[in-house]
């Protein structure tokens, strides 16, 4: 490691390293499209993932930047980075659809999306219609530029190849400016939950038999001074609700004030019986391990 001694009082721990990263991740998503029946994810860090299927992509929520370290930088909420950004999102120049759940800077992130727009002119950006102006203002965008996401209104993108809809969240309470994504593709149904709570009648809210469910665990804790979302415990029960076929928790490892161990998924699914999928950031998951639920 260079710079500063790794070992003295003022030291920065190592940050951690994504398992695939810029040129090789680039290479891999290249390299991992085709037409076969099966989609693929790539975790990219906090709740930003990447969906392919035929060759088309979908990138829900990502945050790729140091934006809120600069913005709480010596400040009493320091937002301390845990792992090395997995990708330049100016290199990001093959994205058909982006995501963004809530206003949160981890959710949506100008210096993430201004860069995906300029690579992409034609990408669709698609956030919940309560923040349409918000976000258009963020993005410095005519409120025209944005897809707005209703609350039990499919979407059909890129071409008919995903249909979107936007389901409740509670990232505290109940509030139709938090949303999380159910994505069709082909047979398949993933569910992005965005920043939520466990709220009763959530499955209610959900398809039953979702095949990939992608959800944080970080969980609440007042004193962090953040709104919270559900814990390891939560997840992993929500999961076996709905029938998940895998659960992929996020969440986590971005920020040290605010992060969670994914053992803890595990340990729970394991006593229900539920599959998770824990990935390292970076890392590709395929749906070769699963059966479409539908």
């Amino acid at each position: 490691m260079s710079g500063a001694d790794a070992s003295g009082p003022d030291a920065q721990p190592a940050l951690i390293e994504p398992v695939l990263k810029d040129a090789a991740l680039l290479a891999d998503i290249r390299a991992a499209a085709r037409d076969d029946g099966h989609f693929r994810l790539w975790w990219l860090g906090q709740s930003g993932f990447l969906l392919q299927w035929r060759g088309r992509h979908l990138l829900f929520d990502p945050y790729l930047s140091d934006s809120l370290t600069a913005k709480y930088a010596n400040t009493d909420k320091p937002h301390v980075r845990m792992t090395a950004r997995v990708v330049d999102p100016a290199h990001l120049d093959f994205i058909d659809v982006v995501t963004s759940s809530h206003n949160h800077t981890d959710h949506l992130d100008a210096d993430t999306l201004v860069p995906l727009m300029r690579a992409n002119p034609r990408m669709t950006i698609v956030a919940p219609e309560p923040n349409r102006q918000f976000v258009a203002d963020r993005l410095n965008v005519p409120p025209s530029r944005l897809v707005a996401a209703r609350i039990g209104q499919p979407i059909q993108l890129a071409g008919d190849v995903f249909q979107l809809e936007a389901v409740p969240a509670a990232h505290e309470a109940l509030d139709e400016q938090f949303v999380g994504y159910i994505v069709r593709c082909g047979p398949w149904t993933i569910y992005h939950s965005g920043d939520t709570l466990v709220y009763d009648g959530q499955a209610d809210c959900l398809p039953l038999h979702v095949d990939v469910a992608l959800l944080p665990i970080n969980g609440r804790a007042p004193e962090r001074r953040v709104a919270g979302n559900m814990n390891a415990d939560e997840a992993a029960g929500l999961a076996h609700q709905i029938r998940a076929g895998t659960v992929i928790p996020c969440h986590y490892e971005m920020f040290a004030f605010n992060t969670a161990d994914p053992a803890d998924l595990a340990a729970a699914c394991a006593r229900l019986g539920q599959r998770c999928d824990i990935l390292r950031c970076g890392a590709r998951w395929e749906s070769t391990v699963l059966v479409p639920a539908r």
